[in-house]
């Protein structure tokens, strides 16, 4: 049997790098993907949710607003990562090393990532800021790609809505836990200090399995720049349910990013909630737990029901709903019944999406550069959010305009994952 668009062996050859897995995984491995992952959100959260923030205010030059200088640090930040995450899994695709493919970039994405965070600690004005934190996001992008590569290289299908569940509880703690190690360091350096050492032992126990399947260098295709950097590009007219997924990733993601990004002024000029910064840390306990709830379930439930397209819509469903709440029933009621339902559907739609998007992968010999290419997908909102909601909040309507945009967005992302046909 051939794996798709390889011309390898296929499924049930021992050592086959491009197989498509039959074995399901074990726990332990699953602990400690979901550590490694883990790792790679504390190094990114500490700094965005609490230091860079802290910095930022301390070393603005005169006739600087903190705010611009944070605002330059994330965004050139940003930009590194929409470039390095599928750069470096089309990296880790080529790689020969004997110990596997992925693992090489686990290690040197999070030694990289903990050396960007120190270089961040010692930065004494706003270049050494840009340079510590494009270091952050560039190394941890390599781990951040090898780790999702590893579960279509090693999960069967039939599971990855269970691992896709549990990258997505690390993931919600990652975020929780970097920032919680920020607050309680005791200062900006011990904050960065304290990310980078959990960033490089979460990952050890991940490391230390060495269950990553080497690449024969026989089985590397030869390197060209031309066709490596045409790689980039996947035709959806060719490859049309990965162009579907894609499009149904990116939709979602924008509606819940329109739907949260000006939760604080929703708060404070809409509702005049009296203390909003506190309802914002309500509001966001209240969808992290729901999220925590959910997450596990969903991708659980999905692989039971050997279907992933109705729990997509679904949750799509579920988080229109909620930002239309926000639009129509604006009360602090509202907004926390809202929160719990963005919490659900989007816990759901996490951890099943990961499955969706493994299984429509174009060819297994790419893997790890076909899912940098997806993650565009989750990044890409963050930028596009701001720029579409600064004027319809300004000009067009106000925030029930802004949250009526969310639920249409999010909803016709949801809808779109039925155009996909190789997946139930």
């Amino acid at each position: 049997m051939t794996d798709r668009g390889t011309g390898t062996p296929g499924p049930g050859v021992a050592g086959d790098p491009f197989a498509e897995p039959v074995v399901p995984v074990a726990r332990r491995w699953t602990a400690a993907l979901s550590l490694a992952n883990g790792a790679v959100w504390v190094g990114w959260y500490g700094p965005l949710q609490v230091l860079l923030a802290l910095q930022a205010a301390e070393l603005a030059p005169d006739g600087w607003a903190k705010e611009s200088v944070l605002a330059w640090v994330t965004g050139i930040g940003a930009a590194v990562s929409l470039v390095a995450n599928p750069l470096f899994g089309a990296v880790s695709d080529r790689t020969t090393s004997r110990y596997g493919r992925r693992v090489p970039w686990v290690v040197a994405g999070v030694l990289g990532g903990a050396a960007g965070l120190l270089v961040l600690a010692l930065a004494r004005g706003v270049t050494g800021m840009i340079l510590g934190w494009c270091l952050v996001q560039l190394a941890l992008n390599a781990t951040y790609a090898a780790v999702v590569a590893a579960v279509p290289d090693r999960v069967p299908s039939a599971q990855r809505g269970t691992v896709g569940g549990w990258l997505g509880v690390s993931q919600t703690l990652g975020v929780v836990l970097g920032t919680g190690l920020a607050m309680a360091a005791g200062g900006t350096r011990a904050g960065y200090a304290a990310c980078a050492v959990f960033t490089v032992l979460a990952a050890v126990p991940y490391v230390l399995l060495r269950q990553d399947t080497p690449l024969p260098a026989a089985l590397r295709p030869p390197f060209t720049w031309r066709e490596f950097t045409r790689g980039f590009w996947l035709d959806p007219r060719v490859h049309r349910d990965f162009g579907w997924a894609w499009l149904t990733r990116f939709l979602i993601n924008l509606g819940n990013a329109l739907a949260l990004l000006y939760l604080l002024y929703y708060l404070r000029d809409e509702l005049h909630v009296p203390r909003p910064a506190d309802g914002v840390l309500v509001l966001t306990a209240l969808n992290a737990a729901l999220l925590l709830a959910t997450v596990l379930v969903g991708g659980v439930w999905s692989d039971r029901a050997g279907r992933r397209k109705p729990f997509v819509v679904g949750a799509g469903v579920i988080m229109a709903v909620a930002s239309a709440l926000l639009a129509c029933w604006q009360s602090w009621t509202g907004a926390l019944v809202a929160a719990a339902l963005l919490g659900v559907g989007f816990g759901v739609f996490t951890s099943v999406d990961f499955a969706l998007m493994a299984d429509v992968l174009p060819a297994a010999a790419h893997r790890g550069k076909d899912l940098g290419v997806i993650n565009i997908a989750n990044s890409l909102p963050q930028v596009a959010a701001p720029a579409l909601a600064a004027p319809l909040v300004a000009h067009l309507g106000g925030y029930p305009v802004l949250y009526l945009v969310s639920a249409a967005v999010g909803l016709a992302g949801a809808l779109l994952v039925v155009r996909i046909r190789g997946v139930a």
